[in-house]
């Protein structure tokens, strides 16, 4: 049982750092609220102890200042229906004398969402002072934003040495993402395979250096994928292709072997004409790609080679797509890994996806609820597997 779970919260005024960094349509809607309830099991726990909440979140980039389009009133109605009609009420500023009042008004079991805190640019900057008037507004900190782990900014990581260390946690969604991460990377059951897709090898250096430590198999999808093709000699067409990052991908190959990872780069690929879901299409070997035809996809070959490794291990990282999924004629990749992923869970495998596409794969096929665990943070996951401490989590465990 986490910390969190063991506490108190009686009595108690909370400060709870979330991420509700949730998309709008131009009328405001919520298009995706996955965030907002991947909190609500943290907020409920606190609210049903006794104590009171007052959260806070960033909300898109903005630039200059407050500004409307963001402001964090626009997750009230649907904050207060996602918590049963419970009492919630909204601070028109994170910081001041509106906060510090409203704060102290809150009764047992209410919320009160500040605005938002990228309005200060002393956020972003992890200012000190800015933190400590933060802090000042509840007796305990709970950090439940593993999306913002990755960021030294005020509200996820200066703020908690404002605390002392028995009254500053993480929440439900922030114990459960780093215990996952945790156990994948450290203790994880053998085989172990990676799955890492994308557009680029240098956003993913850093994440298949680290990995070498970790994994048995390291299976590359996606658009990077052409840039260790080319960097083995093959011609790719007019593929995806980092042609300054080849030297670099051989250097990844050399490792793995040297390592005795094995590094798995697709063996045919479905080409297009164009990238467009019209293009004329048909699927080669990645010896053979048409100079006017782009990879957009993984092909049969690669197909049931990955499947067959996936299926055959006892740990599962899936950080991005195969191909653009997003396009109906190149996601039968894609599909088909999400599958085997399931198949392998299902036989007792540990799986964890993580990283935007993924997730966002794992959402288009309705399989979340079949993996083990579907991670929140994007760029805080890739972060971790790339052997970075987070400040989030680091400020909480000092």
């Amino acid at each position: 049982m986490s910390e969190f779970e063991q506490y108190n919260f009686a009595g108690k005024k909370v400060l709870v750092r979330v991420d509700f960094n949730v998309p709008l349509d131009k009328d405001f809607n919520i298009t995706d609220d996955t965030r907002m309830r991947a909190a609500i099991p943290t907020i409920e726990k606190i609210c049903n102890d006794g104590g009171s909440i007052i959260l806070m979140t960033h909300f898109g980039r903005p630039k200059d200042g407050p500004n409307p389009d963001f402001s964090t009133k626009h997750l009230l109605f649907h904050l207060i229906k996602l918590l049963n009609g419970r009492t919630v009420k909204f601070a028109s500023d994170c910081i001041g004398q509106e906060a510090i009042d409203d704060a102290k008004k809150l009764e047992v079991g209410e919320v009160l969402l500040l605005e938002n805190v990228r309005f200060y640019k002393e956020e972003e900057k992890g200012d000190a002072e800015f933190a400590k008037k933060l802090a000042a507004l509840g007796d305990v900190y709970v950090n439940d934003a593993f999306g913002t782990a990755h960021r030294a900014h005020a509200s996820t990581s200066v703020m908690a040495h404002y605390f002392p260390q028995d009254v500053r946690m993480f929440g439900l969604l922030m114990n459960a993402e780093v215990a996952n991460a945790e156990k994948v990377l450290k203790n994880a059951e053998h085989p172990f395979t990676a799955i890492l897709g994308g557009a680029k090898v240098s956003d993913k250096i850093m994440i298949i250096e680290n990995l070498f430590n970790a994994a048995n198999n390291i299976i590359i999808g996606g658009g990077m994928a052409y840039t260790f093709l080319r960097a083995q000699g093959h011609a790719v067409g007019a593929s995806l292709c980092e042609y300054d990052k080849l030297d670099l991908a051989n250097e990844l190959i050399a490792k793995a072997k040297a390592k005795g990872v094995n590094l798995l780069i697709p063996m045919d690929s479905k080409v297009a004409s164009k990238f467009a879901n019209d293009a004329e299409t048909k699927v080669v070997d990645n010896y053979a790609i048409p100079e006017d035809m782009m990879g957009l996809d993984i092909g049969e070959k690669a197909i049931a080679q990955f499947s067959e490794v996936i299926k055959n291990s006892k740990t599962i990282l899936w950080n991005g797509p195969m191909g653009v999924f997003e396009m109906s004629n190149f996601e039968a990749g894609t599909k088909a890994i999400a599958d085997a992923v399931v198949a392998a869970t299902a036989n007792g495998a540990f799986s964890l996806v993580g990283g935007g596409d993924s997730v966002a794969a794992a959402n288009k096929y309705n399989i979340a609820d079949k993996l083990s665990y579907v991670s929140t943070g994007g760029g805080a996951m890739l972060e971790f597997f790339e052997g970075k401490e987070l400040p989030g989590v680091a400020a909480v465990r000092e």
